[in-house]
């Protein structure tokens, strides 16, 4: 099949709509039920992309023997999540979400650090393609087969906090994707006994800033916002907010107009706040 150009981890609507019958094609529903840092959409009735498989990020791709709130999985997690998924090797993938753009970034990423490459996001999601009056179904298919995908993390794509602690204030840019008065300590966190404030030298880019509706901004936008944060697209940057997931929302962007050097701290400042060893502003 054609795929999308590889240096766009983005497709569209339009392009799906294409190429959804295409052979090795897997459309993955990024399912999240609980929904942080914005009013979620709520649906009337239960619909999603045809063909779509469900993938539970909670659930499925987060290591529940973990401390923090959304640790990224194992690779053997990954592995068993995936090829339950019937994802093969050489399948290509497209992730959306039910928010437009919400949990799917979280579940690409997630698929880049353990070294699947051939991964997409559909830009608008589910909101969007109901939007363009596009056919949806009323239940996920179910999938018989199992795939034969492998995980296997790439060292690099993600952090904990002893590598962030040790770039504050060094060459690099870290930026938080929580909301302003969050990130300004002016507003209490969702999670009991996490500190208010943020990383210091960190910048805030609350993740709502990149998108458009259910879409994210246009190039040229995302380019400006962007170079206001961060000196260069060769910037070692680390991305940073709640618990691990809206990060994901800016990592997607930054890839998206060229930012090579990018980096998950994975638990975030559910993680960073609840460690008193740790600097706050």
């Amino acid at each position: 099949m054609s795929n999308p150009l590889v240096t766009n981890p983005l497709v569209t609507t339009a392009w799906l709509a294409e190429h959804i019958a295409d052979d090795n094609l897997v459309i993955v529903d990024a399912y999240m039920a609980n929904v942080v840092g914005k009013e979620p959409l709520v649906y009337d009735a239960f619909s999603c992309l045809p063909t779509a498989r469900k993938l539970d990020v909670e659930a499925d791709f987060c290591d529940h023997s973990s401390s923090q709130s959304h640790a990224l999985p194992t690779e053997k997690q990954f592995t068993q999540a995936v090829q339950e998924l019937g994802i093969n090797s050489d399948s290509t993938v497209v992730i959306y979400d039910n928010q437009g753009i919400y949990s799917s970034p979280r579940a690409w990423w997630t698929f880049k650090i353990m070294g699947f490459e051939n991964v997409y996001v559909l830009d608008g999601g589910l909101p969007q393609w109901i939007k363009e009056g596009r056919e949806t179904a009323s239940e996920y298919t179910i999938n018989t087969f199992v795939g034969n995908a492998k995980g296997k993390e790439v060292v690099g794509l993600a952090c904990g906090s002893d590598e962030v602690f040790n770039a504050i204030n060094t060459n690099v840019a870290i930026l938080d994707a929580r909301a302003e008065m969050r990130f300004l300590g002016k507003a209490p966190e969702p999670r009991e006994g996490v500190r208010s404030g943020h990383i210091p030298a960190s910048k805030n880019l609350p993740f709502s800033i990149l998108l458009d509706e259910y879409t994210y901004q246009d190039k040229e936008t995302l380019t400006c916002i962007f170079s206001e944060r961060v000196s260069s697209l060769e910037t070692k940057t680390y991305f940073s907010c709640g618990s691990g997931i809206t990060a994901c929302i800016l990592i997607l962007a930054a890839v998206s107009i060229g930012y090579k050097e990018v980096t998950l701290y994975d638990g975030s400042w559910a993680d960073w706040g609840t460690n008193n060893a740790l600097p706050i502003e």
